[in-house]
């Protein structure tokens, strides 16, 4: 069941996580947080001139609430709905990148490696600090991103 969490521009000029601590919090207290892998959806309600041609990822505030986020958070790829995109558009918050109308998000390759591989060590030890089998989740994720992950590379970590 996704879940869809309403961002708006004065949450955004805040840098306030409430919308999101608010959910995240109760499934902590719950014991229901690892049950929610993938279900989260972000809807940001951030108003633009209509003559801006940026895409959200492109606005510095909105960025920023998402560098907060990913501080405070940095597990929180785990929650979002991958197959929405949300994961890709999370990474776009944070990764250097342009964007073209006819291909899509285009990364800057050595800021996304760097993504791919924190968000690889986070979620390896937040994820088995909770007792959730791990690497599949992690190598799926990095598919994601165009990048395979050899069994080896675990037995390091």
């Amino acid at each position: 069941m996704t879940l869809k969490i309403i961002i708006s521009a004065e949450s955004i000029q805040n840098l306030d996580l409430v919308p999101v601590k608010q959910i995240v919090e109760k499934w902590q207290e719950s014991g229901e947080l690892t049950a929610h892998h993938q279900h989260i959806q972000l809807q940001i309600d951030y108003i633009r001139d209509p003559d801006d041609p940026r895409e959200l990822s492109e606005v510095p505030e909105v960025r920023l609430w998402f560098i907060r986020l990913d501080s405070y958070y940095p597990w929180f790829p785990f929650l979002l709905d991958w197959k929405s995109g949300e994961l890709s558009r999370y990474a776009a918050m944070l990764v250097p990148h342009q964007f073209s109308h006819r291909e899509g998000i285009q990364y800057n390759p050595e800021a996304l490696e760097i993504f791919v591989m924190q968000k690889t060590f986070v979620l390896m030890d937040w994820m088995k600090g909770n007792e959730i089998e791990t690497i599949s989740t992690v190598k799926y994720m990095a598919q994601m991103f165009g990048y395979e992950l050899d069994d080896g590379f675990f037995s390091l970590i």
